[in-house]
This record gives structure tokens, sequence and C-alpha cells, in this order.
């Protein structure tokens, strides 16, 4: 056994980036040590934590069994780039409106909101991140065809490791659904969960933002003081239907926002689900969960009625299928949400 002899085995090892043989691809490193029947060497990998590693080191080690001897007692070392050295400052510094999407209750449709909010800044040319901190229940992930995304790390000029979002139709995005097993229940005590999102926001680059949307979880938590603490908040939408069961507890999320010891502005209510309109008749109402509701509620603790938001059929379809409606801004659904975000940047 000789190197030449291993590089020839090699060259029937194909990586699946870039369709090359690893050796033509110059991932084979100058190093094979040959000691009798004991062969090492090292694989060198394009990007940190790359998919194809483990593949590619099992069909490297079958290479040379299937074309030199299969007695042969192989070790393959992954070789990875170093992470990229960044000048980091503070993650918020360069983020200059904040803006809290909340609901009272599950269920009414706040993450399709703060999605297609954060898709509608950027159609009008803002830039955008957007932070899923539903930690229990994150959606962003399968909105935005990123279930099987896993951020990158940069190294700060301090040392720190920092998270990389993952930018998807030019928007940054982070979720926990990028780092815990989406088939798995997130159990977590309130503190765990404070510092997990605590990291999303302080150890993250985001850079520079015109707007970053903070999907909040539903209810009123230690999460959401959580939130308050690491942010400052530009103000806050909360989103309902008009259902009174959920308009009782958008209530009580407009009333956590006017606390004194948070007193973050409401910009104002959402009404989603505001009435049913099938998608060959766009000019027909069917009001399934009451009519008005959201109306009421603004008009009574006097705080402003954002948008009404009607359930169509495509806005259900495109947040399962990976792409928020609003992604086409031209659209029925699309203009209702651009209508939403001029009058949030109005404000």
């Amino acid at each position: 056994m000789y190197p030449n002899q291993v590089k020839e085995a090699l060259e029937h090892v194909r990586y699946p980036g870039n369709g090359k043989n690893i050796v033509e691809a110059g991932m084979v490193a100058d190093d094979i040590r040959i000691d009798g029947d004991n062969l090492s060497f090292s694989i060198v990998f394009p990007k940190q934590n790359d998919p194809f590693a483990k593949s590619v080191i099992k069909a490297a080690i079958q290479a040379v069994h299937t074309y030199i001897s299969n007695e042969i007692e192989v070790t393959v070392t992954p070789s990875f780039p170093q992470p990229e050295v960044k000048k980091q400052d503070d993650s918020m510094t360069r983020v200059h409106n904040i803006i809290a999407v909340s609901s009272g209750k599950g269920g009414v449709g706040k993450s399709t909101i703060a999605a297609n909010l954060a898709m509608s800044l950027r159609n009008l040319g803002y830039r955008v991140g957007l932070l899923d901190a539903d930690i229990f229940g994150p959606s962003v992930p399968k909105m935005f065809n990123l279930e099987d995304a896993h951020p990158m790390a940069s190294i700060a000029e301090d040392g720190r490791s920092i998270i990389e979002p993952i930018e998807q139709y030019g928007i940054k995005i982070l979720s926990i659904g990028f780092f815990v097993d989406p088939a798995s229940a997130v159990v977590w005590r309130g503190a765990m969960a404070s510092n997990a999102v605590r990291q999303m926001i302080n150890d993250a680059n985001w850079g520079e933002l015109d707007y970053f949307i903070v999907d909040m979880p539903p209810g009123t938590s230690d999460i959401h003081l959580t939130l308050v603490d690491a942010l400052k908040f530009t103000g806050a939408i909360v989103v309902s239907t008009p259902q009174q069961v959920a308009l009782a507890d958008a209530r009580k999320g407009i009333d956590m926002f006017q606390n004194e010891k948070i007193n973050i502005p409401i910009l104002g209510l959402v009404e989603n689900m505001a009435w049913f309109t099938p998608a060959g008749h766009p000019d027909e109402k069917y009001f399934i969960f009451g009519d008005g509701g959201c109306r009421k509620l603004a008009e009574q603790l006097n705080v402003p009625l954002l948008a009404q938001i009607p359930l169509i059929q495509s806005v259900c379809e495109s947040g399962d299928n990976g792409a928020p409606i609003s992604f086409d801004s031209n659209g029925l659904a699309g203009r209702y949400y651009l209508e939403l975000a001029e009058k949030i940047s109005k404000k």
C-alpha cells in the first residue's frame, strides 16, 4: 500500500455537495500515513457541521476496503474550516425598531401575523429580523420552510461564540425550533426557557435592522418579562379573533403591556380571522367568529384597530408550504398585510 494507491481508491468517493470526487475536489489532506496495515488521513470539508461528513467518511473507508484490502485498519479524521472572526458589538445597538406581536391566547394566528408582517415590511424595502420567542410552540421554521435549518456560529473579537441568524426571503430569522428536535416536546422550566430567549437576543449577530419583529408566546408569563428586560420595545401589537373568549384574553394582554412596570406602547389591535371569504367569491363575508369584536374592544380601551384580516384558505396553505402569503404583496391576502405594515411604519 502506498499514498497514490490510496488516492486512486478515494477517487471513487464523490462529495454530494458538488458532485466531484474528493480527490479532484481537493478534500483529501496531504497527511496520508501508512504503518503496515494501518492507514490514516484527513478529509477537509468545505463548511462547519457539514451535513455530508459522516456519509463521505463512511464511503472513503469502504473505498479503501474495496479497492485495496478489506484487512486495512482505516482512520479518517474530518477537518472543518475555522469559524470566521467577526467584529461584534452589542447585538441590539443597530436595531432601530423592536415590535412585539402578542396574543392573550394561542390559536388566534399570532405567528401568522408576525411572519407576514415581517415579510410585508421587507417588501416595503426595510431590513427585517424575526425572532420566534414562542419557546414551547415554535412555528416560524415551518412557515419559512426552515425545518431542517441549523444556524452556524462565528467567533466574536472577545472570543464569544455568536449565532448567525438564518436568512430566508431576505429576513434574518432565529427560532428555538432550529435547536431542538421538532418531533419532541420542549419540557423546560421557566429559567431555562428564559435563558434560551436571552441567548438568541444577546448572542446573535443581528446586524443593522430597521425592524425586529418578536413573535411572543401566547398569554402572560415569565418569558414575557425576560423579553421586556432584554429588549427596548418600540411598541406592541395584540392579535385576537372576534370571538368573545379570545377578546377576554386580548384585554389581559393589553393590560400587561400597559402595566406600569412594563409600560410598552400599544401600537394597536389586529383582528385575525375577522370573516371568512371564499376564494372564488372575494366580495362575500361570513362572520364565523362574530362581527367586529376587536373594533368594539379597541374603542373601549382607546387603542387603534390596525387591521382586520379575513380567514382565507390560501393564508393557511402558504404557511404550511413554507412561504408566507405576503411573499406576493399583490395578492388579495398579501394586500391586507401590506396595509398593516404601512400603518406600522407610519407609527
